[in-house]
């Protein structure tokens, strides 16, 4: 079991919801974590959720009397009317539930009740280089991503992230009735992979997927509801010049963007590699925000003449642009971005990650700090 960088919320003893895409480790972390003292209701597990759903009040029989540990309900998702239940057993039995969830959707489409404050939030994200430790590794995490799944069998990788693929299709859109046809889906997630780091035109991808407009920002609001994937606006305040007003998209793992991706003898490594470089350094700055509570928001910055910055952090922390390059030297022509941003927001802590192996500094006042890749994962802690 790898540490998880998840402040613990079992040690604040009430209840709580835990999500995350479905295999990010949330189950097999509570497990670790509880061990036999607490009762799990996995939805997932046919019987159990029959039962729950045809009367939730079942719930309560299920539970012993005067039972004092933590009862977990895994994919409350599944049937939102269990939270009214759940909701009953917190206020007239004191029980403390973890509820579990790896997608949003229903919770929201059905205003299921979100127990009003007597549950706290949290998120769980894949696996952190840090969390790693000694067993990260930049190369392998750019081909493979950082899905606990992956670390588990390191030999059968691309089959483990097919095989997620698949699941995910089956149980999360076909059987919970996400959408109605299957041939356009599995269209639109293969166009939108071209669309990963960079600026979204859902137009274009409609037309790639021979999908309607329509159908495909549906898509793309369930790709974001299933916490899949991203969509970063672009960082506006106190704007000096004019900006494009699209979002940025991004698949949520690097090892599940290079997986839905196409690649054949005709695409360029290169065209890969980019963005999933770019992916690696979101998944940590949204998974290390979130565990250590750090409330940036996350943006993206880009003029109308097409200067941009892949990241912005604005929060009560600061102010932080990120420029990701793969190039192993570092170009004066690569730092303009970063100047103009620092011209209009000279308070701004400005990074340029590259895949040389030196730590460099430039700008006018050489305060952009230029890392190599490997440099930046281990110190982006203490950075932000």
């Amino acid at each position: 079991m790898y540490p998880r960088k998840l402040k613990n919320p079992l040690e604040q003893d009430k209840s709580f919801f835990l999500f995350g895409a479905r295999g990010t480790g949330k189950s097999t972390w509570l497990k670790s974590q509880l061990q036999d003292s607490a009762l799990f209701f996995d939805l997932l597990n046919s019987q159990t959720y029959l039962e729950l759903l045809s009367n939730p009040s079942r719930l309560e029989n299920k539970i012993p009397k005067d039972f004092q540990n933590w009862i977990v309900i895994d994919e409350i998702q599944k049937i939102p009317s269990l939270l009214d239940e759940v909701h009953r057993l917190i206020e007239n039995q004191s029980y403390k539930f973890v509820l579990t969830g790896s997608s949003a959707r229903k919770l929201k489409t059905c205003k299921a009740n979100m127990l009003a404050g007597r549950a706290y939030n949290y998120q769980m994200y894949p696996f952190l280089s840090s969390e790693l430790g000694d067993r990260f590794s930049l190369k392998y995490a750019l081909q493979y991503g950082m899905l606990p799944g992956v670390y588990a069998d390191r030999v059968n990788e691309k089959d483990f992230l097919k095989s997620y693929l698949e699941t995910y299709i089956r149980q999360e859109v076909i059987q919970e009735g996400l959408i109605r046809n299957l041939d356009s889906f599995a269209r639109f997630l293969e166009a939108a992979s071209f669309s990963q780091a960079q600026i979204l035109n859902t137009s274009e991808v409609a037309r790639d997927a021979s999908v309607n407009r329509k159908t495909v920002e549906g898509y793309f609001d369930l790709l974001e509801d299933l916490l899949i994937a991203y969509r970063l606006p672009v960082f506006a305040r106190r704007a000096k010049r004019k900006l494009i007003n699209h979002s940025k998209f991004f698949f949520f793992d690097a090892g599940v963007f290079r997986s839905i991706r196409p690649s054949g003898p005709l695409d360029i490594e290169d065209e890969i590699l980019g963005p999933s470089l770019e992916t690696l350094v979101l998944q940590e700055l949204i998974a290390l925000n979130s565990y250590l509570g750090l409330d940036y928001e996350i943006f993206y910055w880009r003029t109308a003449n097409g200067q941009e910055v892949d990241f912005v952090l604005y929060g009560p922390r600061g102010l932080i642009a990120i420029e990701v390059k793969k190039s192993h030297q570092i170009k004066s022509s690569e730092l303009k971005s970063l100047q103009l941003f620092q011209d209009d927001y000279p308070e701004a802590k400005l990074y340029f990650l590259y895949s040389g192996s030196g730590i460099e500094f430039h700008g006018s006042q050489s305060n952009i700090n230029c890392l190599p890749f490997e440099k930046f994962f281990s110190e982006l802690e203490v950075m932000l």
